[in-house]
């Protein structure tokens, strides 16, 4: 497997648990009308804020 496609899969494995993330917390806000706890929610935009740079700099 070439670098270029161990990149595409590692961003899509990170783009997967972050989906899998955002759905179990928007589940929670609609269903169980729950709020994230802040720090998740702070959790989660710094794993898309480094998702983001290695994106750009692919």
């Amino acid at each position: 497997m070439t670098d270029v496609n161990n990149k595409k899969e590692h961003v899509k494995m990170h783009l997967k648990d972050l989906r899998a993330e955002l759905k179990r917390m928007h589940l929670a806000v609609t269903e169980e009308l729950l709020l994230p706890d802040p720090e998740e929610v702070k959790d989660l935009m710094s794993k898309m804020d480094l998702l983001l740079k290695a994106i750009e700099n692919s």
